[in-house]
């Protein structure tokens, strides 16, 4: 009997996997051959740990491939297809065990989908199995490898036809959608149906961009969870059996109802403190209210002004824009659903300082050096260091100085408007624009978006020279993506393109170019090294808005997620993120790329993305909020919040050529034109050679590694290590200090050692310091270390093990000569939160270390 073994292709509807190759499954009977078949014989292909016979009948050719009865044996074909497309495999396979013999296919050493190769009751009965794979024009490797210890079946050969076309026409959109009714958490409407070639199988309900309801082919619907007394904006759109969808409908206010009777106010919140402070923000955290229903909210006082807010199940914020050396009073209060708001929490006033690691951009004073502007939405430094920004809107372009002088450089009269997200969208320029005076845009035209190309020059746009260079792109009312951002390593164009609200046919499809990050030269074409053969680089996205390159020439791109995750991508060549099957962590995420940071919906829909010195900002729309967060390797981390609330929605953000933010409000849920504005922030840089508040040591640079004497490499054994010399300049108003050392591998916080109570005289540890809860030599100091026995009371270097591991030295400012309620039995996470407690600034000195005992 002959060992039959082969891998079954793996169905990415089901199992999720990233599958370059791989797009949605026709129906038979809406397909139609349109190329003769392609064909090889197993005998014939490259063949690993298996051999040619021919000991059964019934084979074609001159014999059959027994697979090696392991993991990894496989067959490998070559069919060379006269036109890329979709294509049907079949394989010709014999199986006479009752074993099932899967085998994994893969076409050019993409992802892989299973195929399942059942018994056929004898090895002289032969039978087929197919599936559905994605060929380029030209030769194609399609391998099929074994999966388990029966390897694969018997191999007789493989055949390929190409598809005709699907149904590929769109139902008409959904009509006279109507608000009906609502409650306090519900929103009723109904439409009129749409029309379909072959059929509608069903409806999307959409609230401003965000799927909230799948129907089937109903005419109306309730959605629920919702939040009391706000408006929303709905939209319908119909889908069909090919998973086309409409254009939008009409689009309908529908607001619920107020929150049921509530005169309960939430609890005062408790214990208000400063955790940290820059030269311009100041870190606050609180005791959580509590409420009778439940706290949806906190607004922060400023000297007695509110400032800004924070999400009700917050507990910490951040106020930034603050000017050093000046004295700040701060409150907060709770509100609920209903509005009832909390007394105030106790008062504590705060100075902003000098403090942080060298380079940190913080942001300081906030002003607005445009207003009256309608979303904008494209933002390009020219090498003058004045702006051009684009309207998404009205299409117009200007061009707008730091100085806040706004004129006009015309109009992209061949952009349409979506009444959603479509329309003119992002801008940019190479670093030839002093000679070839190119600008590129991304806008939305009559059949779909584009990006083109147009000259500026003499303070105008150059109507003639409206030239297009990509376009195909399908449009529907959200979900256009629009960002371009020039490579600096490359020299290419890159293109953030959204799914068009066609989940299921647009971001998984290679031939698609939505749904993706692009990648194209600056005349259009595209480049002979992308993964794909055309100008997709990435795929799998829903829609991607934001992109910038760090310091290292990685291109990092934001994305609105649907109704769970919002997501921050490191993009590579290639690479597969997974939507429609997987939403940032949620859904069937095997096999996809991850992404770096995460947030909810509620908390983000993040538009914008620009890097300073390595610090990811992006703005965002539904959170009205700035996050902040450190490059560290291919994590992000130090997330700090900035302006929730404050401004409403955010739309672009962007870094001059002089290290300040330019950010854009977009107020565009409301229908009212020229109610927005462009805000500068002066961006304020820590450790910039002024001393200060900044924690050193003269054995190390930070973010170095650290010499391995104050390592467990250093005697061989973990614990009890020499500590390396620390130092730092004052912070005002300080009683006393304290230093956590901390292991940050993975996103991860393993405190190894905590010294507190160090006098506020003093401003350096020397190198060794002695073992003992009461620190020797070191005045009223105490320490502890992970461990126990005498490892605890001496400092505890680092020791990963000989993989790189990221750590922290935390200086903490505390408000106390002694830190509360620490004996020698505390935890390190118990003295770590006390210690957090009484601080009111701290700063970081990083390092690495790879250390082995």
């Amino acid at each position: 009997m002959a060992p039959s073994r082969g891998r079954a292709l793996r169905a990415l509807g089901t199992m999720g996997v990233a599958f370059a190759t791989i797009i949605a499954v026709m129906s038979v009977s809406e397909s139609a051959h349109a190329a003769p078949a392609l064909e090889q014989e197993a005998e014939s292909a490259t063949i690993s740990q298996g051999v040619v016979e021919s000991n059964h009948a019934g084979f074609s050719g001159t014999g059959f491939v027994n697979y090696d009865n392991v993991v990894g044996s496989y067959v490998e074909y070559t069919l060379t297809a006269d036109q890329a497309g979709e294509h049907e495999l079949t394989f010709r396979y014999a199986n006479g065990t009752t074993a099932d013999r899967p085998v994994s296919v893969t076409v050019d050493g993409g992802a892989a989908q299973t195929v399942s190769f059942p018994g056929t009751g004898a090895w002289t009965t032969w039978q087929t199995r197919t599936a559905k794979v994605t060929l380029k024009a030209g030769a194609n490797k399609i391998r099929a490898t074994a999966t388990t210890a029966n390897g694969g079946p018997n191999a007789d050969k493989i055949s390929a036809v190409r598809l005709g076309p699907v149904d590929a026409e769109p139902p008409t959109p959904p009509k006279n959608l109507q608000f009906v009714s609502s409650t306090a958490s519900t929103v009723s409407l109904k439409w009129e149906a749409a029309t379909d070639n072959v059929g509608v199988t069903g409806y999307e309900i959409y609230q401003h961009g965000q799927h909230v309801l799948s129907v089937g082919n109903v005419l109306e619907a309730t959605a629920t969870g919702l939040q009391p007394d706000t408006d929303y904006d709905w939209t319908v759109f119909a889908k069909d059996a090919a998973n086309n969808v409409s254009q939008a409908s009409n689009n309908v206010l529908g607001r619920t109802q107020p929150a049921p009777p509530d005169n309960e106010a939430p609890t005062v919140p408790g214990n208000l403190r400063s955790t940290g402070r820059t030269a311009t923000s100041v870190d606050l955290a609180w005791t959580a209210s509590t409420d009778n229903v439940g706290v949806t909210g906190y607004d922060i006082y400023v000297n007695g002004e509110v400032r800004q807010t924070a999400d009700g199940n917050a507990t910490s914020a951040t106020v930034a824009g603050l000017t050093a050396g000046t004295e700040y009073a701060f409150r907060v209060l709770a509100r609920d659903a209903k509005g009832n708001r909390s007394g105030l929490s106790n008062e504590i006033k705060v100075t902003p300082a000098a403090g942080g690691p060298s380079g940190t951009p913080d942001p300081g004073t906030v002003s607005t050096i445009a207003s009256g502007v309608d979303v904008a939405w494209g933002l390009v430094f020219l090498p003058d260091g004045s702006a051009l920004f684009s309207e998404r809107n009205t299409f117009n372009i200007y061009r707008l100085t730091k100085s806040g002088q706004k004129t006009p450089a015309g109009k992209i009269s061949q952009a349409v408007g979506t009444n959603g997200e479509g329309g003119l969208l992002g801008l940019e320029i190479a670093p030839s624009f002093n000679t070839d005076h190119w600008l590129y845009v991304y806008h939305t035209a009559s059949e779909g978006n584009r990006v083109i190309r147009i000259k500026y020059e003499n303070g105008a746009l150059v109507q003639s020279s409206y030239q297009i260079l990509l376009q195909g792109m399908a449009k529907n009312r959200y979900h256009n993506g629009g960002r371009l951002r020039y490579g600096p390593v490359d020299g290419k164009l890159y293109v953030s393109v959204g799914d068009a609200q066609n989940p299921d046919n647009n971001p998984q499809n290679n031939n698609s170019l939505n749904g993706k990050i692009l990648r194209i030269n600056l005349d259009g074409s595209i480049p002979s090294d992308n993964p794909f053969g055309n100008a997709v680089w990435s795929k799998g996205h829903r829609n991607p808005q934001g992109l910038d390159f760090d310091s290292l020439g990685r291109l990092w791109e934001s994305e609105f997620g649907d109704s769970t995750q919002d997501e921050v991508n490191l993009i590579v060549k290639g690479g597969n993120y997974g939507w429609p099957n997987c939403e940032g962590t949620t859904g069937s995420c095997s096999g996809y790329l991850a992404p770096k940071k995460t947030w909810s919906t509620s908390q983000a829909s993040p538009s914008g993305l620009t890097i300073i010195n390595d610090y990811v900002f992006v703005a965002t729309t539904v959170g009205q909020r700035v996050y902040r967060m450190r490059i560290d390797g291919d994590t992000l981390v130090d997330q700090k919040v900035y302006f929730q609330g404050t401004y409403d929605r955010l739309r672009t953000v962007e870094v001059d050529h002089d290290g300040d933010i330019w950010l854009t409000t977009t107020t565009d849920k409301d229908g009212t034109p020229n109610n927005d504005r462009i805000l500068l922030i002066d961006i304020q840089y820590s450790g910039g050679g002024g001393g200060g508040f900044k924690l050193t040591s003269s054995a190390f640079a930070d973010n170095a590694m650290m010499p391995a004497k104050y390592t467990c490499a250093g005697d061989g054994t973990a614990g009890q290590d020499p500590s390396p010399p620390l130092a730092w300049g004052a912070s005002q108003g300080a009683q006393g200090y304290a230093i956590v050392f901390a292991d940050k591998a993975n996103n991860g916080n393993k405190l190894h050692w905590a010294i507190w109570d160090i006098p506020a005289a003093t401003g350096s540890l020397p190198e060794n310091l002695g073992a003992g809860f009461n620190v020797p030599s070191q005045g009223t100091a105490k320490q502890k270390a992970m461990g126990s026995g005498a490892s605890a009371l001496k400092y505890f270097g680092p020791c990963p093990g000989g993989s790189t591991h990221p750590y922290t030295f935390t200086l903490y400012a505390l408000n106390t000569a002694t830190v509360a309620g620490i004996t020698s039995s505390s935890t390190m996470a118990q003295i770590e939160t006390a210690i957090k407690n009484a601080s009111t600034a701290n700063t970081v000195l990083r390092a690495q270390s790879n250390a082995s005992a």
